[in-house]
């Protein structure tokens, strides 16, 4: 499918984890477009090929002044707190960030780039306690168990609500992904860092776990922006509101996935149950259907999770590597 005639690209969160991977395959993807960066004030970091404006996401006035400036029409709108965990101990910012700088960015669309379409990147966690019932579709009911979800969730409809009816909204819910460069908050960066400090000598040799016998569903990010360049590539034959699951469509228990973590280690490693890091409102497995994802592009996932995890467990050896020269 070419490449559809989008000449001003607006990006929020690029300086993210999957923004790192997604940046540059906008650039490469829409090479002819001009592209603006929104980073927080005080980051450093720039993408190759994008322009930067700086502004807190939730900062109406702010957004508002760069959507008018640069009247993208496309709108890629990640920016998120994204840490299940570190949105229970702080759901204020956690809202202020998912639910206010959304509505921040779509009021400033329907305001002065009503034609823009809107790309915004929800979570497989708003189908929650939904979960229970077996494999969720997106007309699967939303029931949001934990801050983060909520706020997803709210966002989503806010975002519907505050756009034009003609305006085109994609909503992408994403599932559980995974690579190089994302923090040990997340459970397989987390394992692959303990790893990688127990064979450098920087750790006993255990690693600290909480629910093993979890089945989640698990993408590589780079098949995750696969996704999102497909569904842009599409944008133009889409209707106006849509919702998508990018997922396998199967899930693997996190016992599995800490085996082949532990197989690829150069040392013995003693698993321990750490009751901090257990979640009390975990359920047993979810897993995202991507019927309608397959209906409208061509895509699926290509990487496989052994790959994803044999350079996730390099990563975090180059890591301590390099912390060990800087030391030193």
């Amino acid at each position: 499918m070419s490449a559809p005639a989008f000449r001003r690209i607006l990006l929020t969160g690029g300086n993210g984890f999957v923004g790192g991977y997604l940046a540059p395959a906008i650039v490469s993807a829409l090479p002819g477009a001009e592209r603006l960066l929104l980073r927080r004030p005080g980051e450093v970091e720039a993408r190759e090929g994008w322009r930067v404006a700086e502004a807190e996401i939730f900062d109406r006035e702010a957004i508002s002044a760069i959507v008018e400036r640069f009247k993208p029409d496309l709108v890629l709108h990640l920016a998120a707190q994204s840490s299940v965990g570190e949105a229970k101990d702080a759901a204020e910012a956690t809202w202020r960030v998912n639910f206010d700088g959304s509505f921040a960015l779509a009021s400033a669309c329907a305001r002065v780039a009503p034609c823009a379409t809107f790309f915004f990147v929800s979570s497989g966690e708003v189908y929650g306690l939904s979960f229970r019932n077996g494999p969720v579709r997106e007309d699967s009911p939303l029931q949001p168990m934990n801050v983060y979800a909520r706020s997803k969730a709210a966002a989503e409809q806010v975002i519907a609500d505050v756009l034009p009816p003609d305006a085109r909204l994609i909503v992408a819910r994403s599932f559980n992904h995974t690579g190089p460069g994302q923090d040990e908050r997340f459970v397989l960066p987390s394992f692959s860092a303990q790893i990688a400090r127990i064979e450098a000598g920087l750790q006993p040799p255990e690693i600290k776990v909480g629910n093993l016998d979890a089945e989640r569903d698990f993408l590589d990010v780079q098949d995750v922006c696969d996704a999102y360049i497909a569904l842009i590539r599409a944008a133009p034959s889409l209707p106006t509101r849509n919702i998508f699951n990018v997922s396998s469509g199967s899930a693997r228990s996190i016992r599995s996935l800490l085996d082949l973590l532990c197989s690829q280690s150069a040392v013995p490693i003693q698993i321990c149950v750490d009751p901090d890091r257990l979640r009390q409102s975990d359920i047993p497995s979810a897993i995202g259907l991507n019927d309608a994802l397959q209906t409208r592009v061509v895509w699926k996932p290509t990487r496989p999770i052994q790959e994803t995890l044999a350079a996730l467990l390099q990563h975090a050896r180059d890591g301590c590597v390099r912390a060990g020269r800087a030391i030193g």
